[in-house]
């Protein structure tokens, strides 16, 4: 699979490189390299190079000879930044997911969107306020005691020195306030498969939001789709503007005495609503998957740039496992 989808990057990668100057790191090779961080669980570059220095099945894969010397992690991080600037990994995300519906292993009519926190890669003594950043005590220690207890911290008076475009954002009322973003997949429910993703601030509307957005650029047809949520889809905005777009809303029903659900019985009496219920729960293993083994549970970049390229590539390595388990299943 990973042989098909680079050859049809190949006329973007032309672009990316002039045809003076030093030689470079092939884009292939790249996009292959990058690929086994995530698989393996390769928490940096760094460690990524030593491993392709001694590991004779990793270089195989990217398509080094056993003497070809390994690339400098500097030279390799700012070939990356090429691979960033081109939206390489949507692109590939698409090839794969062409790869997907080749062979017959898309639903066309049914979907879940969700969102999940994924953890900035700064802490919470970055956290400082907008106009006067805090000093910190003296004595000289890179990490010196802070002491928060007592002052009122928002994303509207206080900005992370780190990643400013990480937010302090809490996903229940029993958890702690994390400096975030918040990822969002469209999976379809045949197979559990991710057909597209967003990237956003973490905001309390950010994942409406962008469900809303993921669910415009379903496909039309001759059926009426459905799409299925967790309760905190269930808002009648929300609700109605799938309605206008001619999705069937099927989110969970968020019942609390002071609270009136959007969803009614009819919507609920039909045998189709149960399925998604039970399916949309799938997309839990993508998050699990996308977090412990591609490593975005606590994101290694700053900016939501590159954050945002980070994962649609890690979204299309899960759909390539996948797509080779259903393969394996069906032999």
């Amino acid at each position: 699979m990973m042989d098909e989808a680079p050859v049809e990057l190949s006329p973007r990668f032309t672009r990316m490189y002039a045809k003076r100057g030093r030689p470079s790191i092939a884009p292939e090779k790249l996009l292959r390299a990058l690929l086994l961080q995530v698989l393996y669980t390769i928490r940096s570059e760094r460690q990524l190079m030593e491993q392709l220095d001694y590991n004779l099945l990793y270089r195989w894969f990217v398509g080094l000879n056993m003497d070809d010397p390994t690339w400098d992690v500097t030279v390799f991080t700012k070939n990356r930044e090429r691979l960033l600037k081109l939206n390489i990994a949507q692109a590939m995300f698409q090839k794969v997911l062409e790869q997907a519906r080749a062979q017959s292993l898309l639903s066309e009519e049914h979907f879940t969107v969700d969102g999940t926190l994924i953890e900035a890669w700064a802490g919470q003594k970055s956290f400082q306020r907008r106009d006067r950043p805090s000093k910190l005590p003296a004595g000289g220690s890179s990490n010196p005691t802070v002491n928060f207890h007592g002052e009122k911290r928002s994303n509207q008076t206080h900005q992370s020195t780190t990643d400013a475009e990480a937010m302090l954002y809490r996903k229940s009322g029993g958890s702690e306030s994390k400096l975030s973003y918040l990822g969002h997949v469209l999976m379809e429910n045949r197979n559990g498969l991710v057909v597209d993703t967003r990237l956003t601030r973490a905001t309390g509307t950010a994942e409406r939001d962008a469900g809303l957005e993921m669910a415009a650029r379903i496909p039309g047809g001759t059926r009426r789709v459905t799409l299925g949520g967790d309760k905190n889809y269930d808002t009648h905005d929300f609700v109605n503007k799938l309605r206008e777009a001619a999705v069937t809303p099927h989110v969970a029903q968020n019942q609390h005495a002071h609270r009136s659900s959007a969803i009614d019985a009819r919507t609920t009496r039909h045998a189709g609503y149960a399925i998604s219920q039970r399916k949309r729960k799938r997309v839990e293993e993508i998050f699990g998957w996308i977090k412990t083994t591609a490593g975005l549970r606590k994101t290694r970049h700053r900016g939501k740039r590159r954050v945002g390229w980070m994962f649609p590539f890690a979204a299309a390595a899960y759909n390539l496992v996948r797509m080779r388990n259903l393969a394996q299943a069906t032999t």
